[in-house]
């Protein structure tokens, strides 16, 4: 894994045109023409100054036929979903439509450049139904260009505490949320990129011990208290040590430099890109260059004052970032700077990691 050095503005992409494997236009024209009317539809509440939401655009019933027709695309790809570079890496989106609509307006958007989410994608924010309608319309029309995984925050234990669960009774009803939990238990869980980097939402896991492990969990599935399935979701890097510890959440583990490079040791790849935690600059790289944190959307639940950004992998492997810096909050806003997670406790240490990874330039 390499990142650009020969230009202090930034790595450059290599473009190399990809043919997408399935044309829905060809294969099913009336199920792309509907998915191109929902996703047009969407994308009329981006900036709607008339505070129309979903209700407006789309029925419950329209939602749950979407989600019956994801379910299966979700059941057709493996739990460790691959893709090939050039691709971008998103993290936590928690139902901010409006700037998950922005960070597009930055990145690009599918079907012109490719994606996989890590995780994350309803509560705490006002729009989660808004957010996982609009991924899910764009993965049943662009299969091949957008990859979705599971983050904590899709369980039902979760979700039903932090907003998912009143945003769908508010909406539509309380049933509409039991379609939706139903729908998370088949998502991937993780994702490989090129065969050398790894994603997921959380984190790595005692209990992985080859790329396999995960292929094999079987789906649907939901995750209890612990094991794989939640170190996957919950696991958080540490700088504080080279081993497992105790995780400070209650729940799952905390892992150190020596765990991340003994996983891609044994597993044959070179990086690991996870979410799970807001970060100060939207990105950060862990002691060792071998695992960055990736967050995308900026201004998190308005505690915090950090930008969004994503991972950007080109052709060459070479890791470059695009960064959407926080708009102004209100002056009643008691927000902070997000504190640092896993970077070198050497100041200057950190300093070089981060300068690592260079700033994103389209050719």
């Amino acid at each position: 894994m390499s990142s650009e050095n020969n230009s202090k503005s930034g790595s450059k992409e290599i473009s190399k045109t990809e043919i997408p494997k399935m044309d829905l236009a060809k294969v099913d024209p009336k199920c792309a023409e509907w998915m191109d009317d929902c996703i047009k539809r969407l994308n009329t509440l981006y900036n709607n100054k008339d505070g129309a939401n979903i209700c407006n655009v789309m029925s419950g019933h329209e939602i749950i036929a979407i989600i019956r027709l994801v379910e299966h695309i979700f059941m057709d790809e493996s739990n460790l979903c691959e893709a090939e570079a050039p691709i971008k890496v998103v993290g936590d989106i928690h139902a901010q439509f409006q700037d998950l609509n922005r960070l597009f307006d930055l990145i690009g958007r599918v079907p012109e450049e490719k994606l996989m989410f890590l995780g994350d994608y309803v509560d705490r924010g006002p729009q989660g139904i808004e957010v996982v309608m609009l991924l899910f319309c764009l993965k049943i029309r662009y299969r091949d260009r957008i990859y979705l995984l599971r983050g904590n925050h899709e369980t039902p234990s979760v979700n039903k505490i932090y907003g998912f669960y009143v945003e769908c009774q508010v909406k539509y009803g309380v049933g509409i949320w039991w379609d939706f939990q139903s729908c998370f238990n088949r998502m991937p869980m993780a994702g490989l990129i090129s065969k050398k980097v790894l994603c997921m939402h959380g984190g790595l896991s005692p209990e992985l011990v080859n790329l396999d492990t995960i292929r094999n969990i079987p789906r649907p599935c939901e995750p209890l208290d612990r094991g794989l399935l939640i170190d996957l979701l919950w696991s958080d890097p540490t700088n504080k040590g080279d081993g497992w510890f105790h995780s400070i959440r209650g729940i799952s583990y905390m892992f150190g430099k020596g765990v991340v490079e003994q996983a891609c040791k044994t597993m044959e790849i070179d990086l690991i890109i996870r979410a799970h935690q807001v970060v100060q600059d939207g990105y950060e790289m862990m002691t060792g260059r071998r695992l960055i944190t990736v967050f995308s959307v900026p201004n998190y639940c308005a505690q915090f004052t950090n930008a969004a950004a994503v991972v950007c992998l080109n052709a060459n492997l070479e890791i470059s970032f695009q960064q959407m810096m926080p708009g102004p909050l209100p002056a009643t806003a008691k927000a902070k700077a997000a504190p640092a997670i896993a970077n070198d406790l050497n100041t200057d240490a950190a300093k070089a990691d981060k300068e690592f990874i260079k700033a994103f330039i389209k050719v």
